[in-house]
């Protein structure tokens, strides 16, 4: 018989959860039966790269902001693992548009033009169909709703969305990260 320590076996399970959440997002309904959603699991070495990055990208931001990218800098590094869900914010069968205006744009062409013109210098550069966003939405719900089943501690975060996308880490216009954790306390809560 074989004995497996704690930390082992937390990190085994942190892991066996991000796979069925990158399966929840797959598998998340999406409009028009069209999948833009991006996945990635990172740990390691990576989460460091990724805390850094973060907290690089703080200074010249709001403060508020700022302070969160260092924050949760700090969450990320206290993570065992963690899932990056993004979305491609192209509209759905643009050969048969549904132009419902929602992205702000009188038709989906309209969009895909402007998209030409974005701005890099946005933490996620648009304009994005909002059906698109919708479904980055509902993978994410999927996603941590698993984490939650399974016991496993998380947080969705926009700062380590910003830092992995500007580190490119997936073909994504929005990304979000979901840090994972199984520990004593939550390691996302009570952050000051």
């Amino acid at each position: 018989m074989a004995r497996i320590e704690s930390q082992t076996a937390e990190q085994d399970a942190m892991r066996t959860v991000a796979n069925l959440m990158i399966a929840a997002a797959r598998t998340a309904p999406k409009a028009r039966g069209v999948d833009e959603i991006r996945t990635m699991i990172i740990d390691g070495e990576d989460l460091e790269i990724l805390a850094r990055a973060m907290e690089d990208t703080a200074p010249g931001r709001p403060e508020i902001i700022a302070n969160g990218l260092k924050r949760d800098a700090g969450n990320v590094r206290a993570s065992h693992c963690a899932v990056l869900i993004g979305i491609r914010g192209v509209p759905k069968k643009p050969e048969n548009p549904f132009d419902c205006g929602a992205c702000g744009f009188r038709t989906c062409e309209n969009l895909l033009k402007a998209r030409e013109k974005r701005d890099a210098s946005q933490d996620f550069p648009g304009p994005v169909c909002a059906i698109a966003s919708i479904d980055l939405g509902v993978a994410l719900g999927s996603a941590v709703k698993v984490a939650a089943e399974n016991n496993v501690d998380n947080r969705m975060m926009y700062t380590m969305g910003v830092a992995a996308a500007k580190l490119k880490w997936l073909e994504a216009d929005i990304v979000m990260g979901i840090p994972l954790s199984v520990s004593g306390k939550s390691p996302y809560f009570d952050r000051g």
